[in-house]
């Protein structure tokens, strides 16, 4: 794919590594960034959530021009790594290219920041966050939307959007204190005040400390062992646990539920079985 700000590669047939490429820039989010994220990440989309909240009230802005239509990436993808190129992962939005900016431009850039960030939730496989440098702001709000997140023990986080005048903007306050508890998340974005991998990892916010060297590497690892599985499995697993975790547990239970049904009927599921039974390594087709 052609993009200004994103190099992606394929690793074999199922895996793709996406990676923010403005390392002059500490891999700011801009709006050509977002507009190329959205794109990137709409290919995988199967939304997993109501349409609240997008700021539609705004409407699309019309200033903003959209990347060129690009072909679709390979139907055989399975997992996405997002990382950086460069010492950075993203240090969050672009503070020279909002300098100046009045509040309707100031809205309208957000929205294709919103767009981006949904494109990512909505991504219907697995997507994870290799955290290669500093995470801050908008960045760490990219990388909270993926499905779980390797950092490198050198890596920093930051929300220091109340140091700015303005609030996390693109899930913060929401995906972080699910996934390191209210009263932590308050101290984090009302300090503005940066943490390390290691109290990331001690937290719960990252599931897995690596080296600078190897971080590529095991993102690469993991996202193998989920592609090797069934894919019709995956995905479904994926909506279950994001359409429940907001539901009272009975009507969690019958969301899991449905979700386990659509597989009944599938090719994989009696793949998977006869495979076991027959003692041979199982061949999914995702049908």
């Amino acid at each position: 794919m052609n993009y200004q700000t994103l190099i992606s590669r394929s690793i074999g047939d199922a895996i793709t590594v996406v990676s923010f490429n403005r390392p002059e820039a500490a891999n700011a989010l801009n709006t050509q960034m977002a507009l190329e994220l959205k794109d990137f990440f709409s290919c995988f989309s199967s939304p997993i959530r109501g349409e609240a909240g997008r700021g539609a009230q705004m409407g699309k802005p019309s200033q903003i021009s959209p990347p060129p239509n690009l072909p679709p990436m390979g139907e055989g993808t399975r997992a996405v790594v997002l990382t950086g190129q460069g010492k950075y992962f993203c240090a969050g939005a672009d503070l020279k290219e909002r300098q100046g900016m009045d509040e309707n431009a100031w809205r309208a850039q957000h929205y294709a920041f919103e767009e981006a960030l949904h494109a990512v939730l909505d991504c219907k496989i697995p997507v994870i966050a290799a955290v290669n440098g500093a995470a801050f702001g908008g960045g760490l709000e990219l990388a909270l939307a993926c499905d779980f997140i390797y950092a490198a023990d050198n890596a920093r986080f930051a929300f220091s959007e109340t140091t700015l005048g303005i609030i996390p903007g693109l899930g913060g306050t929401q995906n972080l204190p699910r996934r390191v508890g209210m009263a932590r998340a308050r101290e984090i974005i009302f300090t503005g005040k940066p943490f390390s991998a290691a109290e990331a990892f001690e937290w719960g916010m990252i599931n897995r400390l690596c080296t600078a060297e190897t971080l590529l590497d095991d993102a690469i690892a993991t996202a193998q062992t989920i592609a090797a599985n069934a894919p019709l499995a995956i995905r479904a697993a994926k909506r279950a646990i994001n359409e429940g975790i907001t539901l009272p547990i009975g009507e969690a239970l019958d969301c899991e539920l449905s979700h386990y049904n659509t597989l009944l009927p599938t090719h994989d599921r009696s793949e998977g079985v006869a495979a076991f039974n027959e003692k041979r390594k199982p061949v999914f087709r995702g049908e």
